[in-house]
């Protein structure tokens, strides 16, 4: 049997639910497995929520992977982390009974760039995704089939982190692999919008 202690041994939080779809939270820099359990409980009441901690420091921060400099990602360390976590995901899946293929990741900044990896790269973990402030994480994605899964991006016009013609880019790369794909922008920067969580309430309520 595959050692599963290493994968278990990773922080994060489990809040056990029984409506659907559960939630997989991934944060942004400088936050912990802590931070997006609020608006998860929020955004989908009663689901189950998986939400872990970034590996990767940057000064005294947790990210999800490494970047060279603002705005350039390591993207051999992303492919690596995004394994990593992979394999967390699958021996927690085991673990607190999550069925695959059922879990819908809410990811904020660096935490939507792995949710967004995540989908390219392991794209048998994740019904889905709702990605906040978020760009391509590759810039050679694979050829992933993303048939079936749904994605909400929800993007500021004047975040210069993530700016329009990348939110665009990463919009079409997903529809180019199949992936349904909601696109909504604000007016603002580099944050969650407060006007756009009902959008993304009812994304995630499951079809009547």
């Amino acid at each position: 049997m595959p050692d599963t202690t290493a994968a278990m041994n990773r922080p994060h939080v489990w809040r056990p639910g029984s409506s659907v779809p559960p939630l997989l939270l991934l944060h942004g820099t400088g936050d912990d497995e802590h931070g997006l359990v609020p608006l998860g409980e929020d955004l989908a009441p009663g689901s189950a929520l998986l939400s872990p901690r970034g590996t990767v420091l940057e000064g005294t921060m947790p990210r999800f992977f490494r970047r060279l400099r603002e705005g350039v990602f390591d993207e051999d360390d992303l492919r690596e982390r995004a394994d990593e976590l992979a394999d967390f995901i699958n021996t927690a899946g085991s673990a607190y009974g999550l069925q695959p293929e059922s879990l819908v990741a809410v990811g904020f900044s660096n935490g939507a760039n792995m949710a967004a990896a995540l989908l390219l790269l392991h794209p048998e973990l994740l019904a889905g995704a709702v990605l906040i402030a978020s760009v391509p994480p590759l810039t050679k994605p694979p050829a992933a089939d993303l048939t079936g899964r749904r994605v909400l991006i929800s993007n500021g016009l004047q975040d210069p982190m993530a700016r329009p013609e990348q939110t665009e880019l990463l919009a079409a790369q997903l529809r180019a692999r199949g992936a349904g794909v909601d696109l909504l922008t604000h007016d603002g920067g580099h944050l969650v919008e407060p006007a756009h969580l009902p959008a993304v309430r009812k994304f995630l309520r499951p079809a009547d």
